[in-house]
């Protein structure tokens, strides 16, 4: 007895042989769905095949499509070649971020809207229930699955409606190269070129060291901060104090006699025994987890606070985290005060400022 016969036929009807070739492939499908209990409630082409419905509708899908593929060149474009690096005045790297967010929101609209009108408009209509159940499928079962999964491409029209295909992959590579280029980017151009990811306003200036100055360039005497007291500083070198040099933000804090005690024998741990001028401590506000503001001090803890994820530092040991999602402590300014009395850095940071990065040791 063939494969076939142990199929019982719904309703007392024969089974259909599924393997002679004279069958067509939605027979088939349809045979299928018989015996696997599937009760088909309505099926309904949308379009007639070759009419100018279809015509218009795959002409729209294919626009969709292609103007996925320009959005996700443009952002490669953007991404690879546009201005980035910040200027002082209305420059082309002010455009850098909205371009980005524009040309990628356009590739995943087209996509989107592309992929949703091929399913509503274009596809069959069909609501169908089934019963599932459990055990091995015989080769009727295997041929059935097969022809279904054909008949489904044939029903989605590709090979009838070739301008889709070619559309879509048009569309769909652009955007996969989306996806690889911030993993990639790094390799386009030298990540660390003129030292940019080492260096801070802090550093010297032909040979020169740099004073530490207010938000208003003023430089600060060590009798300006109180004992227990703190102060946000900056570079003072020009456009010390703008987002050119975002990353140099510095707390300067006025350790009481006990704790500048207590952190100078951190400090000479990790060698860091010349770190600190006096009583004075001097670390990066660039919070190491995702680079906020670490700007609320606890004078009596001894404790810098992130108030974007409630990381905190412990000052009179390296800035250590003791708590929150940061896993580094916060990078410490090497400070003295020249010959008229004005704190200086001594150096620039010795340890990269903010979140890790992947050239980090």
């Amino acid at each position: 007895m063939s494969t076939h016969t142990e199929h019982q036929a719904p309703q007392g009807r024969e089974p259909l042989d599924v393997l002679d070739p004279r069958v067509s492939r939605f027979d088939i499908v349809q045979e299928g769905a018989r015996r696997d209990d599937i009760e088909i409630v309505h099926y309904e082409p949308q379009v007639v095949p070759g009419s100018k419905a279809e015509r218009r509708l795959t002409r729209t899908v294919a626009s969709m499509f292609l103007l996925t593929g320009l959005a996700a060149t443009a952002f490669l474009v953007v991404y690879i070649w546009w201005p980035w690096q910040w200027e002082p005045g209305r420059g082309g790297d002010k455009l850098y971020t909205p371009l980005l967010g524009l040309t990628l929101g356009l590739a995943l609209l087209g996509i989107g809207f592309g992929i949703l009108t091929w399913g509503k408009k274009l596809l069959p209509k069909e609501v169908s229930i089934q019963d599932r159940h459990d055990g091995p499928g015989s080769s009727e079962d295997r041929k059935i699955t097969g022809e279904t999964m054909l008949y489904l491409a044939d029903e989605m029209g590709v090979r009838r409606r070739p301008l889709l295909g070619v559309s879509l992959v048009a569309g769909l590579l652009p955007v996969g190269a989306v996806a690889a280029a911030p993993l990639v980017g790094g390799l386009i151009s030298q990540p660390h070129k003129n030292n940019q990811m080492f260096t801070t306003g802090f550093a010297p200036v032909d040979g020169r060291k740099v004073r530490l100055v207010r938000e208003d360039g003023r430089p600060i005497r060590p009798a300006d901060i109180s004992a227990g007291g703190q102060l946000t500083v900056f570079p003072g070198i020009d456009h010390g104090v703008s987002n050119k040099y975002a990353d140099s933000p510095t707390l300067l804090i006025h350790l009481r006699e006990t704790d500048a005690v207590e952190s100078r024998e951190a400090n000479a741990r990790v060698g860091h025994g010349d770190y600190m001028w006096g009583n004075y401590a001097a670390y990066s506000k660039i919070c190491t987890h995702a680079g906020c503001p670490a700007s609320l001090y606890e004078q009596q803890t001894n404790r810098l606070l992130c108030p974007c994820h409630q990381s905190q530092f412990l000052i009179t040991d390296n800035a250590r985290p003791i708590f929150g999602p940061a896993s580094r402590r916060l990078p410490q300014l090497p400070i003295e005060v020249d010959e008229e009395g004005f704190f200086v850095a001594k150096s620039d940071y010795t340890e990269t400022i903010g979140p890790d990065f992947w050239e980090r040791p």
